[in-house]
């Protein structure tokens, strides 16, 4: 097609509608045009060693670009987040290799770029933000939308389209090994956080990707990719929400599946969640992209499928569009089924589609499509500038989520420390900027397996923090041990600089790695929430001492402390707080900063009793007929603060309400004590009887609630009936009449109002369209 050709067909016209534009493209097609659509491409993986994933090199097959461009390309995979690349070098690479798919297929349409950010953009010398388990105890959607718009714009300033996030996995099991890439264990505030995450990065342009789509998360024993046994109403009311909220609010355009089964139907090939639940009754209309290689999982693992191509038909006939990390199954193979008659071309058309129309919709089909990215506007054709993907405003942003996420557990009066005390600072984290990063984060996903290259980030120990923050202090350094080894010579050294200290800080935690190479992380499972190695061996020692110890933990996800739960002086947990912890841990230490996260998981009180989250049922809980007690130590929600709150006058608008009507309940909390603070007023759901078995209590609102010493608020939240719905015996979700609790409370185990309420009425049957939200006002007085 010459290039008049090709500015004159109808699919170029930006004034012809779109669905017009991307039929007549779809009826130009070959087959062969139509899939390459369909695929990715991973070009920039290594085929000899150096994995990202298992199963990345024997289904990473050789692409023949040569061979493959001309039918066109779908999708790239990762072309910053495979190897180390300066962001400049990375940009022009990529501009250029845009250029060559443009001019290699007939009708010159780019590709889709992806890349991972999780935790923000996975890319060399790009700000390392957070981890999502620490954006959930913020309990701030509107800093995390902050933090996503700003991912957004770097991975749009240098020509990425996509992004693989959020994570909206629902915690069941905390020993599964990605918790900490999860929100939390709650769904309404997984829901509302992963929802404002969504809003940024797709207001800055680049698409979304809500995952996994579904069930990841309660995989038996918290094993990767181990089955799940769920039943449907712990579906739809646990593991979907977050989802659904999404899906309605958020304005995402992509959803990956998930690698799991769940009772014997792996969701890859689940055309009841990808294609009825999913698009009829949500109505999404953007793309579902698979997991990396969870097509060929299909036949490999979950031997659903004796071949490849029977793979590649049973997710098409599902609803996955497209095929990631590369092409191995959607090419070839599904052309011969198609061939020979075992599938409808139509389906091809289908995905191809929705392919297409996301392409458009992101300018890469219009006659003005440039692919020089943003950041590259103004550099010579040749040049590689300097593109900064660490500025000081990400910095800034990343600094304000770490602070706000770091929760103090437990405080005897030790913190903040005063004067110039002699510090001992023990334990494993102590000293290593890795102590800060998630799995997904660059520098462990990607650059330890890089040894030689530096991190490309400034990233401070806790040692190098407390000793800018406590510069009159004397500090002495001794790990003591190693995150998972065994070796315990170092204990004696540790324990004598305990001795001779004021007060002990023991850093101890977590190492992010993948498939193993940590203690968190996919694939880092573990089989007890007993702190890695012999952390919880030296901790106890340190107690023994009888000097103060302040426990500091940076992990990926919470674990049973021992003794420490009670006799500690302090516990302060950090979910891998990202390039900026180490000065909120120091800060938090110190005082200068009044800390005000909450607990997004629990705390167990043993390693053993799983699962401990704090949403079950009753015969969940302790109870008279087993000799196990899964009571945490520390509940969700749960955080304390250097401040003091008073919580008075609680008022409700009645006491009744029809099963389609509303109640507002609203309170005065009051900053009683000498600093600024942050409280989090938490609403919970108590139903005493229902038709079925409900969790004894469940979070439908918050409101986190700044106030200067000496300052009040009057709190309101407006409860519609339709946040009191559940999943019936007949799997039509209801609101059901009858008596029902308001709990308000510090916490899940701090509840300090209950509003009785009564539903009146007939049972109503809700639908997707019910309200999801309870109206929250905040008037300071």
């Amino acid at each position: 097609m010459t290039e008049t050709t090709l500015n004159d067909a109808a699919w170029r016209n930006p004034e012809a509608a779109p669905e017009h534009r991307v039929q007549s493209l779809i009826q130009a097609m070959t087959l062969r045009e139509k899939l390459a659509q369909l695929v990715g491409v991973w070009v920039g993986a290594s085929t000899e060693g150096g994995e990202v994933a298992p199963h990345q090199n024997e289904m990473n097959e050789a692409v023949d670009l040569d061979e493959l461009l001309p039918q066109g390309l779908g999708q790239l995979t990762r072309p910053f987040g495979t190897a180390p690349v300066e962001p400049g070098i990375g940009a022009l690479s990529l501009q250029r290799t845009q250029e060559r798919i443009v001019s290699a297929n007939r009708f010159g349409i780019p590709a889709l770029v992806h890349e991972e950010c999780l935790a923000g953009f996975a890319a060399w010398k790009a700000t390392a933000y957070p981890v999502p388990l620490a954006w959930g105890a913020t309990f701030n959607p509107d800093l995390v939308r902050k933090m996503s718009s700003a991912i957004g714009g770097d991975l749009h300033s240098v020509g990425v389209h996509q992004g693989l996030a959020p994570v909206l996995d629902v915690v069941r099991d905390a020993r599964w090994g990605r918790v900490e890439e999860t929100i939390g264990e709650d769904p309404y505030l997984i829901g509302t956080i992963a929802t404002a995450y969504v809003q940024g990065l797709e207001r800055s342009g680049v698409v979304a990707t809500l995952k996994h789509f579904v069930g990841y998360s309660a995989s038996k024993a918290g094993r990767n990719l181990a089955p799940v046994s769920v039943g449907e109403r712990e579906r739809a009311d646990v593991l979907l929400p977050p989802f659904e909220m999404a899906i309605r609010e958020s304005g995402v355009r992509s959803v990956m599946h998930a690698y799991t089964d769940m009772d014997g139907v792996p969701t890859a090939a689940d055309s009841s969640l990808l294609t009825t639940l999913l698009r009829d009754t949500w109505g999404f209309e953007g793309t579902v992209v698979a997991d990396y290689f969870g097509i060929a999982f299909l036949k490999e693992l979950h031997r659903i499928a004796g071949t490849l191509g029977e793979a590649a038909a049973a997710a098409l006939e599902a609803g996955v569009d497209v095929e990631l990390p590369t092409i191995h199954t959607f090419g070839e193979h599904l052309v011969a089924e198609i061939e020979c008659g075992r599938l409808d071309e139509a389906l091809v058309d289908r995905a191809l589609h929705r392919v297409l129309r996301q392409k458009l919709d992101l300018g890469l089909l219009d006659q003005d499509w440039s692919a020089v990215p943003p950041a590259l506007a103004d550099a010579a054709p040749s040049d590689a500038p300097v593109i900064d993907l660490d500025k000081a405003q990400n910095r800034a942003i990343a600094r304000e989520l770490a602070e706000q996420s770091i929760v103090l557990v437990r405080n005897e009066g030790v913190l903040p420390l005063a004067g110039n005390p002699r510090i001992a600072l023990v334990g494993p984290n102590a000293d290593t900027h890795r102590a800060f990063l998630g799995c997904y984060s660059f520098p462990a996903h990607v650059g330890e397996q890089h040894p030689d290259v530096e991190m490309g980030l400034s990233i401070p120990t806790v040692a190098e923090a407390l000793a800018s923050e406590f510069g009159g202090s004397e500090i002495t350094l001794f790990p003591g041990c190693t995150v998972d080894g065994t070796d315990t010579a170092g204990f004696q050294d540790a324990l004598a600089a305990a001795g001779d200290a004021d007060v002990v800080v023991a850093a101890l935690g977590d190492r992010a790695g993948l498939f193993g190479r940590g203690t968190s992380g996919e694939g880092c499972d573990v089989e007890s929430l007993t702190l890695p190695g012999v952390q919880q061996q030296l901790l106890d020692e340190l107690l023994a001492t009888g000097k103060p110890v302040v426990v500091v933990l940076l992990t990926g996800r919470p674990y049973a402390l021992g003794a420490a739960a009670t006799e500690a002086a302090a516990v302060v947990q950090g979910f891998f707080p990202g390039e900026e912890g180490a000065a909120a841990v120091a800060g938090v230490l110190s005082g200068r900063i009044n800390p005000g996260g909450r607990l997004p998981v629990s705390i167990p009180a043993t390693p053993g009793a799983q699962p401990s989250t704090y949403l079950a049922a009753p015969l969940a809980h302790a109870n008279g007929v087993s000799n196990i007690d899964p009571t945490a130590a520390f509940r969700f929600g749960h955080g304390l603060s250097y401040t003091d709150f008073t919580w008075l006058n609680l008022e409700q608008s009645s006491d009744t309400a029809a099963t389609n009507g509303e109640v507002t309940v609203q309170l005065t909390v009051s900053n009683t004590g000498t600093r600024d603070g942050v409280e989090v007023v938490q609403l919970y759901l108590h139903d005493p009887v229902a038709s079925v078995v409900r969790p004894v209590q469940r979070l439908i609102g918050f409101a986190r609630v700044p106030l200067a010493a000496g300052s009040s608020a009057r709190v309101s939240f407006t409860v519609p009936a339709d946040v009191t719905a559940f999943t019936g015996r007949d799997g039509q979700r209801i609101v059901e009449p009858g008596e029902i609790e308001l709990r308000l409370g510090a916490s899940s185990s701090d509840i300090r109002f209950t509003a009785p309420v009564t539903l009146t009425g007939n049972t109503r049957v809700v639908d997707h369209t019910r309200r999801l939200h309870c109206g929250v006002g905040i008037v300071a007085l």
